[in-house]
């Protein structure tokens, strides 16, 4: 249930009008607008009579809101959410290039990568250093080495970092790291979105490789009810019938999660086509529906690369890439 409130209502009034509701053993979001005061209501909200919170006087209208969802709702809070990592913004109108590889390697391989990309004008480093693989054979990740080897890369260019967490028990090895990502294999590891949730660090959603956009907005939900609303969803293409490319990359999910959410939305074309010819045709298709972030994977040796190699842009190819996304940019805002 959400209330919005008249023009002119007082701070005093508001709050208020806040502790009679928590009275009632309900949660109460507020979101300050320009022009209105939305407040969301959570919980058994059968309780409260709608007439009688009608007629009060600050109140301007009483709606129900049907969908799961409701602090990652657009409802429940209007305005676009803007989430700051390491001095760079998403969302809301401030948009950024995420770069850097698959995997981290070696302290050589991630600075280089590192320096490669800020200077092609990427706003945050990403790199993996626990890797989910779908063989257990396959390269892992150097774990908290690779974590290490990140803050490095971080120190020598300045740049936040981004990568992935698997496992809560690796959490303290986190403490630095400027946006933890979920990957899409855990998008629904409920006890460990409630476990970020009681962090304060923002957290990149990847949707799950067969979830619905609802499913990818109630795993938000999880985090966001544990008391952190700082979430960035992140599209990274769906498993379809289709064998072309790795995946579907599902570009309308970005006008769709901007219609339903205040959530920043990402697109990584790297994952979604698995070849690296393709990334950047989807990388500035995703700038021209309006994501508000593009993640996508540089190695400065793919052929090489211990992980992904096939979908991962040299430094060069992310420079040109870099180039066009902003001439898109620049086009549509």
């Amino acid at each position: 249930m959400i209330a919005i409130l008249k023009r002119g209502t007082t701070p005093a009034q508001t709050q208020h009008l806040v502790d009679w509701l928590k009275q009632m053993n309900l949660d109460v979001h507020i979101s300050q607008g320009t022009e209105v005061t939305v407040l969301g209501l959570i919980g058994d909200t059968s309780r409260v009579d709608m007439d009688l919170l009608k007629s009060l006087e600050m109140v301007e209208t009483v709606k129900r809101v049907s969908e799961p969802f409701k602090q990652a709702n657009r409802k429940f809070h209007p305005q676009d959410t803007v989430i700051e990592a390491g001095g760079v913004k998403i969302g809301g109108g401030y948009f950024a290039m995420i770069a850097g590889p698959c995997s981290v390697e070696s302290e050589e391989q991630i600075i280089e990568v590192a320096q490669a990309v800020k200077a092609s004008g990427a706003d945050i480093l990403r790199g993996g250093a626990f890797k989910p693989r779908t063989s257990p054979y396959a390269f892992q990740g150097m774990k908290g080495e690779g974590i290490r080897l990140l803050l490095e890369a971080k120190k020598a260019t300045g740049m936040p970092i981004v990568t992935e967490i698997m496992n809560i028990s690796t959490l303290d090895l986190f403490a630095d790291v400027d946006i933890i990502q979920v990957g899409a294999r855990n998008m629904q590891n409920f006890d460990l979105l409630k476990e970020l949730g009681k962090t304060k660090k923002p957290i990149l959603l990847k949707r799950g490789l067969a979830n619905t956009i609802q499913e990818l907005l109630m795993s938000a939900e999880y985090i966001m009810s544990e008391g952190n609303d700082q979430v960035i969803l992140c599209e990274r293409g769906i498993r379809t019938f289709e064998t072309a490319t790795r995946n579907t990359l599902d570009l309308s999910a970005v006008t769709v999660l901007h219609k339903l959410s205040h959530l920043p939305v990402v697109v990584d074309p790297s994952h979604a086509t698995g070849k690296a010819d393709l990334v950047a045709p989807m990388a500035c298709a995703a700038a021209a529906c309006e994501a508000d972030a593009i993640m996508v994977e540089v190695h400065n040796n793919p052929a090489c690369a211990l992980c992904d190699g096939a979908q991962s842009l040299t430094p060069p190819q992310f420079d040109e890439l870099n180039r066009k996304v902003r001439r898109v940019r620049e086009a549509i805002v």
